[in-house]
């Protein structure tokens, strides 16, 4: 949730708010991940495993955010992480790992601010839930011009974190020693023959 967002600002003269929404289909997804949002459980049972850490909601959302805001060098107020969130299930929904009961938890929902000047400068939104009828990533810059980009369905996150660590493997090797983060290497891209060819 945050490369990609970086990425897309080139284009931009100028930003004023940044808003990314990752909204998942998680029926789709493998068994722990569903677990791991919580779907299947009663809102109790949900709680009950955030306040353990069992559930811990989306990962990362801070650092994304300090990410992007660190390569467009503004300058953060603060960041906020709302609390995690259920999402209720209105129908039955069966997967090959779990069974969600109307009323039941069907997954998780959470959003973080990145805060400039007192204003939301950067949102981040992560959705994910069994028997979502929509699966998309969407990045909406405002600004000039406005950038609006959509992927559907959404980067598949165990291919795409694989293929990201893949497919940087020659920038790392050429980068100079010291701590880099995406937004200090150069674009990444598919390595499609030996990876040989791209040192």
């Amino acid at each position: 949730m945050d490369t990609l967002v970086i990425t897309l600002t080139a284009p931009c003269i100028k930003i004023e708010k940044i808003n990314v929404t990752r909204h998942m289909n998680a029926s789709i997804r493998r068994g722990p991940f569903q677990k791991k949002i919580g779907a299947g459980l009663t809102v109790e049972e949900f709680k009950n495993k955030l306040y353990t850490k069992e559930i811990s909601g989306h990962v990362g959302l801070e650092q994304s955010i300090a990410l992007i805001a660190s390569a467009l060098k503004v300058k953060l107020d603060k960041i906020l992480v709302n609390e995690v969130e259920p999402i209720i299930s209105d129908k039955y929904v069966k997967t090959e790992h779990v069974e969600v009961f109307p009323g039941y938890v069907a997954g998780l929902k959470q959003v973080a601010h990145g805060i400039v000047n007192g204003n939301i400068f950067i949102t981040l939104n992560f959705i994910a839930y069994v028997g979502a009828v929509e699966d998309y990533d969407a990045i909406d810059i405002i600004g000039i011009p406005e950038i609006h980009e959509r992927i559907s369905p959404c980067v598949h996150g165990d291919w795409g974190t694989i293929s990201m660590l893949i497919n940087v493997i020659p920038k790392v090797i050429k980068a100079p020693p010291g701590l880099l983060t995406m937004k200090d290497i150069t674009i990444p891209h598919c390595i499609i023959s030996d990876v040989r060819d791209y040192l």
